[in-house]
């Protein structure tokens, strides 16, 4: 392991840190709701981050995944609701109003909170697989692949609305059960839900990051800067795109789950395309290349606007300041705030080297008088 990824490591395990530790010093629940929701968007720019900035895939449909996510979380934690409305087998109540008289057979799974898990994770990660397979195969990049993924997500958020009587449509699935491990209930405005968002996303983090170090990683790295040159070495391009465009779907697809804990609910918004947008935008203004950049940029933006929006002052015009700040970054920061200090410490880094060189050149000028002397 070089030195440079160990202070990478170091680095991330202080910002995470200085995470899990901010209920320590908090004791307001709606803050502490407020600050797990803006974690858990840091996450999904995170998944972002790991297939545009180091695969070079820009995905402008990771909300399909978020949101797939999202609602496998919903349908588990809605089989273990009572509704007010209720069937005879305990439909949930949107069911009962579309007059549905049977529990569907892709909705009995998640009877099972395991499940429920589980298919948050693994569904956007095959959603991904699957779309990624017919882009990459077919050697769509670019803006095609860009588009492929926008379009695919337009899709999946009609299909969930047009299908009302299934998945709740417009309004989504709402009064959910509070999630629960062996018995212990996360409240969404306690600190446990805090933490458990934190440890998540600490934990994606980490993985992404060993992902970026590993050999498949460097090679998804050359396949971003030179696709032809790496599939002339006999190495399958596709086959490595398809799997960190996976990865992503899964991280995520957890960031998905987690959102419809913090939030009480799923809704078709969340497979939308302003939300897919802002994510870009957060990206872009911490560093697309920067994993740890990527979060800290998602936690910048939406802390901004939930500050503005909320302020009297700044009430009609927080979009427009918001705007203002994007593209005085892609001016003034093309490679976002993480490329930016990047380019700093390599200055001072410079600086210091150079420094040495001299220091030792003198002292080196400074020995021959005396070696002559003692010859």
């Amino acid at each position: 392991m070089s030195g440079k990824t160990k202070t990478e490591m170091a680095i991330y395990a202080v910002v995470c840190l200085a995470i899990l530790l901010v209920p320590v010093f908090l004791d307001d629940a709606f803050l502490l709701n407020k600050y797990a929701r803006y974690l858990v968007l840091g996450m999904l720019a995170v998944a972002l981050s790991l297939s545009w900035g180091y695969a070079g895939i820009l995905n402008l449909g990771q909300a399909t995944t978020f949101g797939l996510g999202s609602y496998c979380m919903a349908m588990a934690l809605k089989l273990k609701t009572i509704p007010v409305h209720t069937g005879s087998d305990g439909l949930p109540d949107f069911m009962v109003w579309n007059n549905v008289t049977e529990l569907p057979w892709f909705w009995k799974p998640f009877y099972s909170m395991s499940v429920g898990v589980a298919a948050g994770i693994l569904i956007p990660a095959l959603f991904a697989a699957l779309l990624g397979w017919f882009m990459f195969r077919g050697r769509v990049t670019g803006v095609y692949a860009a588009i492929t993924t926008l379009a695919a997500m337009v899709v999946v958020q009609l299909l969930i609305i047009d299908q009302q009587a299934y998945t709740g449509g417009f309004n989504g699935i709402t009064d959910l059960a509070q999630f629960d491990v062996a018995g212990f209930a996360f409240d969404a405005y306690g600190p446990a839900i805090y933490y458990l968002v934190a440890i998540c996303l600490t934990a994606s983090l980490f993985i992404a990051f060993a992902i970026t170090k590993s050999k498949a990683g460097l090679i998804v790295q050359a396949i971003r800067d030179e696709e032809d040159r790496v599939r002339f070495f006999g190495y399958d391009v596709a086959l490595y795109k398809i799997f960190v465009f996976s990865v992503s779907g899964a991280i995520a697809g957890v960031a998905g789950m987690l959102y419809t804990i913090v939030m009480e609910f799923a809704s078709p918004t969340f497979l939308g395309v302003p939300i897919s947008l802002s994510v870009v935008i957060w990206v872009a203004v911490g560093g697309r290349q920067s994993l740890l950049g990527a979060m800290l940029g998602a936690l910048i933006v939406t802390g901004m606007q939930g500050a503005l929006s909320e302020s009297e002052t700044f009430l009609d015009s927080w979009t427009l300041i918001m705007g203002l700040l994007f593209v005085l970054v892609v001016l003034f920061l093309p490679k976002g705030i993480a490329g930016a200090v990047e380019t700093i410490a390599g200055r001072f880094e410079r600086r210091r080297t150079l420094a040495r060189r001299q220091s030792r050149r003198a002292d080196t000028v400074g020995e021959a008088p005396r070696l002559e002397r003692l010859s």
